[in-house]
């Protein structure tokens, strides 16, 4: 599917190479073509057209593009728009088709303009990240399905905690259920570096809501609390009010209810939505009672907790054991290599304890793909002696994209005797994922696909 959106690049040849000049040319020059006989420099008539692009030499038609003090004039050639687009076939050859020399269009970027003619003269898709989303609102407009498509797919595949807020609201906007989707899958994982971010103050009203609505945002809701205060903010200066209290109240109206406040920790209310100013007294005095008396107030404050997400558990080993002179730890790393086939969100690992008794560990988690530390954290955990695993997790879950591997690694400090996996698999389906593992190179005690430490990857998905 990549493949066919976005081509593989042809070995370069005279001719090839001249087309990609004359482009980068026209791109910003609008060049004429001064040779003679230019049509016998190119073989194809996919080159020749592509010559065309963003070129004065022969248009019929300019696009004053962008909105007033940021437009640009293009030129165009109705047959090829026409070709390329059903909208542009009806403006030039349909019923009621106008006859004018220049259309101005304000509502499209030029650069995304340029990105649509370029894929309509030229078969190329060139996205980039800060102009894809002008891009597939200009594919959108126009029907050009293909770009559309593509430039979906490279949101997904650039989608991630930081800007999945303000993509939903797009995908939205543009009804792409698909992108939607995958928007809110990140959006539920990672809810609180999605809450974070500074996309989420950038969302319109109705997204703000659908958000603080969702059962399955895995995030505290002091978090919640604190990224509404935010995005408060930044509305009163959209909307060019004073930064009060009472503006920042307004602008959140009743969306400021769907905030599960009585499910805070007592510390997390007590010290930060109770003096934040955003509640009345009452509805402070109100929430106190909640926590505390028997007969509890009515509140309009959704009053039960969101279910989040469940993890789901990896188990890569068949069987474990423990003998009087394994498993030792000494500072020693124990690391494995492993890929998904779909994307999913690793919130930490099940670890092993101690073969000897109640003890206490330290544990330093890592998770790396090529070299570079996506997520890191050092914990304790308690182990009662049995054969269970014990979860020790990320500050944050991270996101794992398919058929890539990825290395996780512990380094334990505590009862050096501890229980350890046998009969490893290469392969595990959990749900609707599937998992392989392999050996890491980084694993200096012992750990491999056969044996040894990490049993567990706990995700999201």
């Amino acid at each position: 599917m990549a493949a066919d959106i976005f081509p593989r690049k042809k070995p370069a040849n005279s001719s090839t190479t001249t087309v990609q000049q004359y482009h980068q040319q026209n791109l910003s020059n609008n060049n004429l073509i001064p040779a003679p006989n230019w049509q016998g420099l190119y073989p194809t008539i996919r080159e020749r057209n592509a010559v065309m692009f963003n070129n004065d030499l022969m248009a019929d038609v300019h696009f004053v593009v962008g909105p007033p003090g940021g437009t640009q004039r293009l030129p165009g050639h109705k047959y090829v728009l026409a070709v390329g687009s059903s909208v542009f076939h009806a403006m030039f050859y349909g019923e009621l088709a106008e006859d004018k020399d220049e259309i101005r269009i304000p509502d499209v970027e030029p650069a995304a303009f340029l990105a649509m003619l370029k894929y309509i003269y030229c078969d190329e898709i060139d996205l980039a990240a800060d102009t894809v989303l002008a891009t597939l609102y200009a594919a959108k407009k126009y029907i050009v399905p293909h770009l559309a498509r593509a430039c979906v797919n490279f949101l997904e595949t650039s989608l991630s905690a930081k800007n999945a807020c303000v993509l939903l609201s797009q995908s939205c906007l543009f009804e792409e259920p698909d992108l939607t989707q995958r928007c809110w899958e990140v959006i539920d994982a990672q809810a609180e570096l999605a809450l974070k971010s500074e996309g989420f103050c950038d969302i319109d009203f109705q997204t703000l809501e659908s958000i603080l609505r969702r059962e399955t945002l895995n995030a505290k809701e002091i978090v919640v609390f604190e990224a509404a205060l935010n995005w408060a903010e930044v509305e009163c200066q959209r909307q060019d009010l004073a930064l009060s209290i009472e503006n920042k109240r307004k602008v959140l109206g009743k969306a400021l209810y769907l905030i599960r406040i009585p499910t805070m920790a007592l510390d997390d209310f007590a010290n930060g939505a109770a003096q934040s100013g955003v509640l009345t007294l009452n509805e402070t005095n109100d929430i106190f009672l909640w926590y505390t008396a028997a007969k509890k107030p009515e509140l309009q404050f959704v009053s039960k907790a969101r279910k989040g997400l469940v993890p789901q558990r990896c188990h890569r080993f068949q069987s474990c054991a423990y003998r009087s002179n394994q498993w030792r730890y000494r500072g020693r790393c124990d690391s494995i290599q492993f890929a998904v086939d779909k994307r999913v969100f690793i919130a930490g690992f099940g670890l092993y304890g101690s073969s000897c008794g109640s003890a206490e560990y330290s544990a330093k988690i890592e998770l790396k793909r090529q070299g570079v530390v996506l997520g890191q954290n050092l914990s304790k955990y308690f182990s009662d002696g049995s054969s269970n695993t014990f979860p020790v997790w990320f500050e944050y879950p991270v996101q794992i994209e398919p058929d890539t591997f990825y290395t996780a690694s512990v380094i334990l400090d505590g009862n050096e005797l501890s229980y350890f996996g046998q009969e490893g698999m290469t392969e595990v389906q959990c749900g609707k994922v599937t998992v392989q593992f392999q050996c890491s190179s980084d694993s200096t005690n012992g750990t491999g696909v056969q044996g040894g430490q990490i049993p567990e990857l706990i995700f999201y998905a």
